[in-house]
């Protein structure tokens, strides 16, 4: 009688943990119907013993829009919701670790583009349209920057040699907004000019210089022009022996 006890307490413990080593998991049909959750379930299942149950309407965890994300298929990033539950947790741990991101891109789903493990936000380069008149832009910058700037090959040898480039100064990545404002950076400050912008030169600061005066659309066509140089060639970074 004390053995068919036993007997019974550890099947029934068995069974207990079976049961513990379970979760629901909430799937919305645009991801169930790719079938990528038909292949990468059983294997998480066989590898950890824990039993992955699928529902559209309730889960203590859940695929959609919220949570970590985990992977994507084109521009749809799916996301994991988990709970404070042992069983999930090692279900996105298996998700996010290198077998588990194998496994999401080691399917080839019927319909639609394969899925990738990379869920990081792909930022697009804002392309900003120069709307300046390059020519009238190529004019001033001679005339007004000329004089200290080497702005291109007919004044390179009437430029101040220790003044950047118009070509170097084009390779800086925030080349557009230093030309945009170069009448408030150092030394332009001192003697530009800029009408209806800058306030007249106090009676006893006078510009140290001969004044560069320009308009707004004027620095519009100085960076319309700019923008059609090819930035200097500095070459690759210097290698050690």
């Amino acid at each position: 009688m004390l053995k068919e006890l036993l007997v019974c307490l550890a099947f029934a413990g068995s069974s207990a943990m079976a049961q513990d080593k379970s979760f629901t998991l909430q799937s919305p049909s645009a991801l169930t119907d790719t079938g990528l959750l038909n292949h990468i379930l059983p294997r998480f299942s066989l590898k950890t013993g824990i039993r992955i149950t699928l529902s559209e309407d309730e889960g203590i965890a859940a695929f959609g829009p919220d949570g970590d994300p985990v992977f994507r298929q084109g521009d749809t990033i799916w996301h994991f919701r988990n709970s404070e539950n042992d069983n999930t947790q090692a279900f996105y741990d298996w998700l996010t670790s290198d077998v588990g991101k194998r496994t999401v891109e080691g399917f080839t789903p019927d319909e639609g583009v394969p899925f990738s493990a990379d869920v990081s936000v792909q930022v697009a380069a804002v392309v900003v349209a120069l709307t300046g008149d390059a020519v009238l832009g190529e004019d001033v910058s001679l005339s007004r920057c000329g004089r200290c700037h080497v702005v291109n090959d007919s004044n390179r040898m009437n430029a101040i040699g220790s003044t950047p480039s118009f070509a170097l100064m084009r390779s800086f990545s925030d080349w557009e907004g230093r030309f945009q404002t170069f009448y408030l950076l150092r030394p332009h400050a001192a003697f530009t000019q800029v009408k209806d912008v800058t306030d007249p030169f106090p009676d006893n600061l006078p510009s140290p210089i001969a004044p560069i005066e320009v308009t707004l659309d004027e620095i519009d066509a100085i960076v319309a022009y700019v923008g059609t140089i090819a930035p200097a060639d500095l070459g690759g970074p210097i290698q050690s022996q």
